[in-house]
């Protein structure tokens, strides 16, 4: 099917490609021509405008927003709401909180326009390995959207279903879920990325314990000096903290022991505060998940090297960059 897609990063020009490898036909706008002119060099068509998005697609219409939350994605949601016609839909597949969500939903209703959002989890890799999918919004809408969703997703990949789930129907087990009606979708991923900080940092806190192993302030026969990268790399065949995240651990290790590239100064981009504004409304306690946030403030006043184990995390499954070094 046709899809649009506002926004050519890190994670939307590679969304495009997987979908375009899928058969789908897509259409690419963005505030860079030269993002632009490379995917209609690889087959999308390029739009200079989301006037000319809108125009170069068929009705009913499916608009992607992969732009930074806040202010950017309001205006580009606001923008096009006016620019499409009743039964065409717009998803925002950024880290939109999902209290906008319910808002912009209401405010599109009228116009008949639907929203959708999608909670996306696949970083830099996402081409590859596919994105994880959490979507909120109309059945209506996502029913028709799921052959774009099923294109992004990494479908089975290998994985058996988790016992006792046999005989049940749901997406799951494709990499994407309809979590709920509007907001549900990010409501899901804030979280997601909540737990992703405490994994993050327990992460950084033990290979930071290990590293100082062999430090003077320790018993002379109680020292150790552990080669970092060979652990990560032990730990990633058959141990119980295995995950993804410490693949990207061990490549981090692997190509910096020392991680001498990073200064440890560790960005949060929203969802773990959210994720704490959750709690507090709902009355759950969340002590790792607030700890890890209040590691990330403090990593911005001076610098451990759990820290730049997180900054390294950040780079491999995000592409995030730290803040240039201030004179």
């Amino acid at each position: 099917m046709q899809l649009g897609m506002v926004g050519l990063g890190r994670m939307g020009a590679n969304m495009v490609r997987r979908l375009m490898q899928a058969g789908h036909q897509c259409a690419v706008t963005d505030l860079n021509p030269a993002a632009i002119e490379g995917l209609a060099k690889e087959g999308a068509t390029g739009a200079a405008s989301l006037a000319d998005l809108v125009k170069a697609l068929t009705p009913p219409r499916a608009v992607w927003v992969m732009v930074p939350a806040g202010d950017p994605t309001e205006k580009t949601v606001m923008t096009l709401g006016d620019l499409l016609s009743p039964g065409d839909a717009i998803i925002d597949g950024g880290n939109s909180w999902f209290k906008d969500d319910v808002r912009r939903a209401k405010a599109l209703m009228p116009k008949g326009v639907h929203y959708v959002d999608a909670g996306t989890s696949g970083g830099v890799w996402g081409a590859e390995r596919g994105y994880c999918l959490m979507v909120g919004g109309p059945k209506e809408a996502v029913s028709r959207l799921e052959p774009i969703f099923l294109s992004l997703a990494p479908g089975e990949s290998g994985i058996p279903n988790s016992r006792g789930r046999d005989g049940k129907a749901s997406t799951a087990p494709l990499g994407y879920l309809h979590c709920g009606p509007s907001g549900a979708g990010h409501f899901v991923k804030m979280i997601h990325n909540g737990i992703e900080y405490g994994l993050m940092q327990a992460y950084a806190e033990g290979f930071d314990i290990l590293r100082h192993a062999g430090d003077d302030s320790v018993q002379a026969d109680h020292r150790y000096n552990f080669d970092l990268a060979d652990v990560a790399e032990l730990w990633r065949r058959g141990s119980v903290v295995a995950s993804w995240l410490l693949d990207l651990t061990a490549i981090a290790l692997a190509e910096d022991p020392r991680l001498d590239s990073y200064t440890g100064f560790v960005q949060d981009s929203g969802e773990g505060r959210w994720t704490l504004l959750a709690a507090i409304e709902e009355a759950v306690p969340a002590d790792v998940l607030s700890a890890s946030l209040y590691a990330r403030f403090r990593s911005r006043q001076d610098h451990t090297f759990a820290e730049k184990l997180l900054s390294a995390m950040r780079k491999q499954f995000g592409g995030h960059v730290e803040p240039p070094k201030t004179p």
